[in-house]
């Protein structure tokens, strides 16, 4: 599956294209490094999510199958490794 349509499923971002653009900006990264929208995402994979005014990082415990699913199975498919604020960045 996509990373941004993992993002997505998993309602970590609202929307697919929200996904992309974070991609874009640099702000997603995958294991470690910088990723794109299109790479590819599985299991023991580790996410780290920076928004405007928290940084979130993640690790992949399964992929789901197909892009509809339930809200309590999007929360099953990752474990918060770590969660701040960035009190550089603020709120606005």
């Amino acid at each position: 599956m996509r990373l941004d349509l993992f993002l997505k499923v998993t309602r970590l971002c609202p929307r697919r294209t929200v996904a992309q653009k974070l991609c874009d900006a640099g702000l997603i990264s995958l294991n470690g490094a910088r990723a794109k929208s299109a790479h590819p995402v599985k299991s023991g994979d580790e996410i780290t999510v920076h928004r405007r005014d928290k940084t979130i990082s993640l690790k992949v415990l399964a992929v789901p199958g197909r892009s509809q699913i339930s809200r309590d199975e999007a929360g099953s498919l990752y474990e918060v490794l770590s969660e701040w604020t960035n009190p550089d960045r603020g709120c606005g």
